[in-house]
């Protein structure tokens, strides 16, 4: 009483006075192999959820070369080895899967994570199918967990999971992670909750978990918003009814074969303000900059951002480069400042708004939705 199906989708310096912008094409996928499949089904098991995994590549389908290896190790494995490691999901629901890459995180593009959204909303439109899980690299997994949660509008839980160590090691965490995420996809409790993430027993929101640690099991934390849960005995218990994040926004990507090209500039002492012109020059429809503090930058930098905005009106946010912390909006002045959103996290939301056509204003107006109310 089993159902196994898997499926394959297919997959020059610009002069500041005068800025040319090239029109968004799909991004190409990373040229790592995918693996080809025939699809496997056996009788549905009527009585349990239908849950679907999306599996991108990451730690979590890699192999090293002995059981102590833990870094340098290679993706390889297909969502077929990863069911098949852990036989025990197959308990809980009835398991659909696609491959939609097998990268390292680091090489997800806008091709991938379009490819995602799309499939997901189709996915959990669907009467029949409780949730969806999506296998990921952790070193970018809060990035793509952050876009789903913005790019897909569904009740239904979507989880994002991955791994610290590789299928290989000893004590590998991915095959319990992997177990823990479909549990949660097909649970009821989880509706109403956005994307969420899990790792290591915990269950944190896609708007505010990040990565604290490059190679530590207990890496990924909201540690001022909170957790909004944990397993015990691999049973999901939440702390809090669900509830939406200030300043949530969905967008409809349906039509969308590409993403506005954003950057990110690291705020540092005796920082290049060329950085500004350079990234404009070479193709960035917005800017977001990582702050020292509150989102601040040396004076030359900042000189050479508000000249840049004063002569091409590109979108510039203002993030943190601390952990955690609010981007305040006053006296940002050419800049928009990122309130609680990271570097990455305000390079997403920028980016849909590019992709959605929100002029300056309406990015502003978006940001400022996370701001404290007086």
């Amino acid at each position: 009483m089993r159902f196994f199906a898997l499926h394959l989708p297919a997959f020059a310096a610009l002069a500041l006075a005068s800025p040319v912008h090239p029109p968004r094409t799909p991004a190409a996928v990373a040229s790592h192999a995918l693996f080809v499949r025939q699809d496997i089904q056996t009788a549905i098991n009527a009585s349990l959820p239908n849950v679907t995994i999306f599996a991108t590549g990451g730690t979590i389908a890699s192999q090293g070369s002995s059981s102590t290896q833990t870094v340098g190790y290679q993706v390889g494995l297909g969502v077929q080895q990863l069911v098949d490691a852990v036989p025990e999901i197959l308990n809980i629901s009835n398991i659909a899967g696609y491959q939609i890459s097998n990268v390292d995180s680091g090489s997800v593009n806008q091709t991938i994570l379009l490819k995602l959204a799309h499939q997901i909303n189709a996915e959990l439109a669907k009467d029949d199918v409780s949730g969806v899980v999506v296998t990921h690299g952790t070193d970018t997994l809060e990035e793509t967990a952050f876009f789903l949660q913005l790019a897909v509008n569904s009740t239904k839980p979507v989880i994002v999971v991955g791994a610290m160590r590789p299928a290989t090691a000893l004590s590998a965490d991915g095959p319990l992670n992997l177990l823990q995420a479909v549990t949660l996809a097909a649970s009821e409790n989880a509706k109403g909750r956005g994307t969420m993430i899990t790792l290591n027993d915990r269950i944190g929101s896609a708007f505010y978990t990040t990565k604290n640690n490059a190679n530590s099991l207990d890496t990924f934390f909201s540690t001022e918003a909170g957790q909004l849960g944990f397993f015990v005995n691999q049973i999901p218990y939440f702390y809090f009814a669900p509830s939406a994040p200030i300043g949530l926004t969905h967008f409809d990507l349906a039509n969308a074969t590409s993403l506005a090209h954003v950057d990110i500039l690291y705020a540092h002492q005796d920082m290049d303000p060329a950085l500004f012109n350079a990234s404009y020059a070479a193709g960035a429809e917005g800017l977001v900059f990582a702050g020292v503090g509150a989102g601040g930058i040396s004076a030359k930098a900042r000189e050479a951002a508000e000249g840049l905005f004063n002569a091409t009106g590109i979108p510039i946010v203002a993030s943190h480069r601390s952990v955690d912390g609010f981007v305040p909006s006053a006296d940002m002045g050419f800049a928009i400042a990122a309130g609680f959103y990271n570097p990455q996290k305000a390079r997403v939301l920028l980016q849909l708004a590019l992709t959605m056509d929100y002029d300056h204003d309406e990015i502003k107006d978006l940001f400022a939705l996370g701001y404290p109310k007086p």
